[in-house]
């Protein structure tokens, strides 16, 4: 079967104009250098893959704690903006366009990896009952350590930094992750958040560090330029949510009104797909859920239910020309697990397209 050909028209995203409709998710691949500067391989890894209506790269911590591992790049020195900047131009070049997500790992981070072996911080003082890839291996996850007032009204800083530093370096916007079991998830789940100041309890308190940092971003860089990326129910990270409905109709309804560039959302399968899709007054794009015959009944779903965009996630692994794939219902390319996390170019940038080659971007308008 082929994709739904509505895949393949132009939309309209802040101030772009994308060339499809197909959005490469953000995958962790820990290819940046040890400092977490982003490698010439990364730029080659991107650029190959830019006939994605937007390419959303992988998660950037914005501070120093906010690691999720080994190799993880990051973006608050100049190092890290100058690797990023090498990566926006090979997109670019290549036609496509980018966003990067910034993303705080939270109680999900180690202190194998964490400088001076520091501990994560979260919430609460609530420990993930998860491992963690480590240096060494797979390690338990540590208890972390509680964020004090001040140090969250930093983390709103250092997100904002980030943006700039992230336009700075010519990428085309920002991806807040509020999702996924990281740091802004876990101020959003009641079970890893049991504070009781106005960072926490109901839930205006557990979203106001993600609402405080989006507006933030928002007003700093332009909403054209934001997104927000969020995944109600996920379990990831240990996370249980006891009323997501309650929580994420309240989260998108106050940013609602920001006009941000897009809402990221995995759909739930629940009746809160349809509120947050009435709710949303810009573009949105959806990871569906897997469907039994194979992506492109995904893809088409999620369209006919209201989506503008579709995240694609591991399919973008192996295929740098999936678009053109996708188009044409050829076969993909398998994925070779050994190279999903860390290593060199083997499993990241080898990967054949249709032809030997990458077809040639298409770039979108301003």
């Amino acid at each position: 079967m082929s994709a739904p050909a509505a895949l393949f028209q132009p939309v309209r995203l802040g101030a772009l104009t994308l060339a499809n409709r197909m959005v490469m998710a953000p995958m962790t691949r820990a290819r940046a250098h040890e400092d977490g500067t982003p490698s010439a391989l990364m730029a080659e890894y991107y650029g190959q893959r830019a006939t994605a209506g937007l390419i959303v790269a992988e998660g950037t911590h914005p501070a120093a704690l906010g690691a999720i591992g080994p190799h993880a790049p990051g973006l608050f020195t100049d190092a890290h903006q100058d690797g990023w900047a090498a990566v926006a131009d090979a997109v670019h070049a290549a036609g496509g366009r980018v966003f990067l997500q910034l993303m705080h790992a939270g109680r999900l981070a180690h202190p194998d990896f964490l400088p001076d072996g520091a501990r994560p911080v979260a919430p609460s003082a609530v420990a993930a009952r998860t491992e963690i890839f480590t240096p060494s291996g797979r390690a338990p996850a540590v208890v972390p350590r509680a964020l004090a007032e001040a140090e969250i009204t930093g983390l709103v800083a250092d997100f904002v930094n980030a943006a700039c530093r992230a336009v700075a370096a010519g990428l085309d916007g920002v991806e807040i992750h509020a999702a996924n079991g990281y740091l802004l998830h876990q101020f959003l789940a009641d079970d890893a958040n049991t504070r009781t100041d106005r960072w926490g309890g109901d839930a205006h308190g557990r979203i106001r560090l993600t609402t405080e940092i989006t507006r933030a971003v928002a007003a700093t860089i332009g909403p054209h330029r934001t997104g927000l990326r969020i995944s109600p129910s996920n379990p990831y990270g240990d996370l249980t949510e006891a009323d997501p409905c309650t929580t994420y109709t309240t989260l998108v309804r106050d940013l609602a009104p920001l006009g941000l560039a897009y809402l990221h959302h995995s759909e739930t399968g629940t009746e809160l797909d349809a509120v947050i899709r009435a709710s949303w007054p810009t573009a949105l794009v959806v990871t569906p859920p897997p469907a039994g015959t194979g992506k492109e009944d995904a893809a088409a779903g999620a369209l006919a239910r209201g989506a503008d965009l579709v995240s694609f996630g591991r399919d973008y692994l192996a295929n740098p020309d999936l678009v053109h794939r996708c188009r044409i219902g050829a076969s993909l390319n398998e994925p070779r697990p050994t190279g999903f996390y860390g290593g060199g170019a083997d499993g990241y940038t080898d990967y054949p397209a249709l032809g030997g080659e990458p077809e040639p971007g298409g770039r979108g308008t301003a």
